[in-house]
């Protein structure tokens, strides 16, 4: 028997025999497991899949291939859990068995599931697609049927929109990564997870980008195969991912175009077959809008406002962040991340820290007024921080936030920073959605694997901003963006003005703009219903809010759009009425139930109600013998191995050792299912904080007025002595000397970084103005002992 991700009680094939499994890794008493997932490497049905993307402007439609080979030899039922982007339209799903080819129908979840059922019990092939019920980005494939050497292509295909990064680069993410969520009591999705470098199928990947603009570049976190353009205007260009990809990591596409962030409309004809007046039957019409706001209002910074910041410390935070990074963890990056963020906070505002695992902590009992000794304390907990609180139960400490009262004219901002392994994703975006009105919710999504349901679900419904932090990024500019966000004003009263012929009326399918940040996309999705012709009649619609966007275009339909415009408004739509069905679940919540399912037939888009169902039905002979079930495996990026002992887990085995045998060991260590009263220890051990490199180390000396004292501590961070310090200081210059150290060293040695310390830069510069000293000595003799050539003006004095 191999043994390679996952302790079952699953019986081995044609033995009758649950596996044995060898107790010579156990004490007698007490078990220090470093490798915990072991899985029975059975033969697995999925040996490929193929994955070609097609990107027009800023909508990415995927379709992918899953090819299955049975070669056991009896039939058998194939079930593969997996990741999709949370906000993706999924349209299209089929089959094909030899030369026989199977489109599926959407229908009502429960009917889907009793077709499928039925089908197995009368010996067809049947094929069954459906969105977790929890989670909005899971899907369960169950392939059933299969006779022995039997092959099959599974076909999916889904549409999807590209989030607007802070580089300008559009962003597409392929989760091949699916960390195992955490239940806080019951997983309702079991997922067979395995280390990625034993995956047992390949993957193949190839892109097709096409926009009206230039297509500047394409970058990876994958190895990519050159980028050629199939036209001079370099408008159109095809990429492949480089062969032998391990699954180690989610794909990820930055596509820049040249002059990105230019408003849009695209007009798409209904369908002819549909009845007018419909969804599908009436032109549908996609706005993407960038509203740019007057410099009073960018440059007006707010200096107030409560900031809570929610640090996730559950076990898998010990991770390594991304794979050329492995010595770096989760916990690491974001407490480096988050003193940043303390450090940069107004003077006048108010903050609090929580951190959530199994259970929940916070530094003060309530949020306490921005000053140096509140920052001192909130600075040394945070620097002590670890991976050690077990799950991810985020539902707790969000109801225990959102129970404290509010600061008078102090607006609240939630930083939420989690791996996303939640199962009750639903639940959570729910709780942040009924108190919306109350704050924004900002959302960072750490390494691979994370929930693109809850992170951007978080930020929608809390009218703020999501991040995803995977591969190379850098997590501290990305979160220095979001504050920068949560330091402009609220804008309010936002609302869309149409103009248009006096015979066509606009249904917005969209919900309502809730929020607006400078340089970032909003869509708006309507429906138009009257007299659209084919001749181009002219048409006008405006986002009013500081200042008006306005957006010209066409009511001509566009060419070669197929239904895409119309499945991502049908699901907009959707997922808008299933959260309305939430929150309320009597008679009310059962007719929404039914208009989405209705919906969902009819634009043939998922939802949680419904499913895809295909069903062979074929004149064959009907498959006969017994089905054997089969979990295709999933890679976890979080596994626990003998490189990485960064956490481990303490079982006390007061019974015999044979009982491991009773246990499933999902994914991530968080979901060990074990007997309570076996349960006695889990920690997560880390090595001594490293040295902390110069920047961090400055950083950490700033004073939360934002001003410098001229210690030892700074002499180290600027790498020079403090007699050195004590000798270049001007005699004349006071208090101001190590403010403007710190600032030369910032501007001359981090100017590639300058979006990370330009908060805390702007708070020292507003302390030396406050001190209304001379400085133009300090400066000079600071250059001179830093060996830089920093002017005044530069620094902003």
């Amino acid at each position: 028997m191999k043994c390679c991700g996952l302790i079952t009680t699953q019986k081995e094939p044609g033995t009758g025999k649950s596996p044995q499994i060898s107790t010579n890794v156990f004490t007698e008493h007490t078990v220090s497991l470093f490798i915990v997932f072991l899985v029975v490497c059975w033969s697995v049905p999925l040996k490929s899949i193929e994955v070609e993307l097609e990107v027009k402007d800023h909508v990415a439609t995927v379709v992918s291939t899953l090819n299955y080979q049975n070669q056991e030899d009896k039939p058998l039922e194939a079930v593969f859990v997996f990741p999709l982007p949370g906000d993706a339209a999924v349209c299209h799903f089929s089959a094909k068995i030899g030369q026989t080819q199977i489109v599926a129908e959407v229908k009502e979840k429960q009917q889907a599931r009793e077709d499928y059922d039925d089908a197995l019990s009368s010996g067809q092939q049947a094929f069954l697609l459906e969105e977790s019920e929890q989670s909005p980005d899971i899907f369960t494939l169950s392939v059933g049927s299969l006779p022995p050497g039997e092959s099959a292509s599974i076909r999916l295909e889904y549409i999807t929109e590209l989030a607007v990064q802070a580089d300008d680069g559009l962003r597409f993410s392929l989760p091949a990564v699916l960390n195992p969520r955490y239940e806080p009591q019951a997983a309702t999705v079991q997922v067979t997870s395995v280390p990625a470098s034993q995956i047992p199928y390949s993957l193949s990947f190839s892109a097709r980008v096409s926009s009206p603009r230039p297509v500047s570049k394409v970058e990876s976190n994958c190895s990519l195969d050159p980028l050629q353009y199939l036209n001079k205007e370099q408008t159109q260009a095809t990429v492949k991912l480089a062969g032998g990809h391990k699954f180690d990591r989610d794909v990820e596409l930055l596509i820049y175009y040249k002059d990105a962030h230019q408003p849009t409309a695209v007009v798409e004809a209904g369908q002819a077959s549909a009845k007018p007046g419909s969804l599908m039957g009436d032109p549908v019409v996609m706005l993407s809008l960038y509203p740019e706001f007057p410099e009073s209002v960018m440059s007006s910074l707010s200096s107030c406002g409560e900031f809570v910041f929610l640090m996730d410390r559950s076990g898998s935070m010990s991770c390594s962040t991304s794979h050329s990074k492995p010595k770096e963890t989760r916990i690491g990056s974001a407490r480096d991340t988050l003193l940043l963020l303390l450090k940069s906070l107004p003077m006048g505002c108010y903050f609090n820290v929580y951190s959530f695992g199994s259970s929940y902590q916070h530094i003060f009992p309530k949020s306490v007024e921005y000053s140096d000794q509140t920052l001192e304390e909130a600075v040394k907990k945070v620097e002590e921080m670890t991976a050690n609180l077990g799950g991810t139960e985020i539902l707790q400490p969000l109801k225990h936030i959102y129970n404290q009262p509010c600061i008078p004219k102090q607006p609240r901002q939630l930083f939420v920073f989690t791996d996303g392994e939640v199962s009750n994703t639903k639940e959570v975006i729910n709780l942040v959605k009924k108190n919306s009105g109350s704050h924004r919710c900002f959302s960072f999504g750490i390494g691979e694997g994370a929930s693109s349901a809850l992170i951007n679900g978080l930020a929608k419904k809390g009218r703020g901003h999501a991040q995803f932090i995977t591969g190379a990024d850098r997590m501290q500019t990305k979160v220095m963006q979001s504050l920068r966000f949560a330091l402009q004003p609220a804008v309010v009263d936002i609302s869309i003005k149409w103009d248009l012929p006096k015979q066509v009326s606009a249904t917005v399918l969209s919900p309502p703009i809730t929020t607006l940040f400078q340089g970032q996309r909003s869509l708006v999705y309507a429906q138009l219903t009257g007299k659209v012709g084919p001749a181009p009649s002219h048409s006008e619609a405006s986002l009013c809010q500081p200042s008006k966007t306005q957006l010209h275009f066409s009511l001509k339909p566009a060419e070669d759009t197929g239904l895409t415009v119309h499945r991502l408004g049908a699901r907009v739509l959707i997922r808008s009425l299933e959260m309305e069905e939430r929150e309320d679940r009597g008679e009310k919540g059962e007719a929404v139930k039914e208009k989405v399912v209705e919906l969902s037939v009819k634009s043939g888009v998922s939802s949680s109600f419904t499913a895809f169902i295909a069903v062979n039905k074929s004149d064959g002979k009907p498959i006969e013998g017994p089905l054997i079930h089969r979990n295709v495996p999933t890679p976890s990026k979080c596994f626990l191995n003998h490189k990485n002992r960064s956490k481990y887990i303490k079982l006390n085995l007061n019974q015999h050792t044979e009982h491991v045998q009773n246990w499933q060991f999902y994914g991530t260590s968080q979901l060990l299912p074990f007997p309570a009263s076996n349960f006695k220890h889990f920690e997560a051990n880390e090595p001594k904080l490293p040295y902390r490199d110069p920047f961090l180390q400055l950083v950490s000396l700033q004073k939360a007025s934002g001003c410098w004292l001229l210690d030892p501590a700074l002499a180290a961070a600027l790498g020079k002595t403090s007699e050195e310090l004590d000798q270049s200081k001007p005699a004349s210059v006071g208090c101001l000397w190590a403010t403007i150290l710190a600032l030369i060293w910032l501007h001359a040695s981090k100017t590639d970084s300058k979006g990370e310390w330009e908060l805390l830069s702007l708070k020292a510069v507003s302390w030396l103005r406050a001190q209304n000293a001379p400085c133009v000595e300090c400066v000079d003799a600071a250059n001179t002992l830093l060996g830089c050539k920093v002017q005044r003006d530069v620094l902003g004095l």
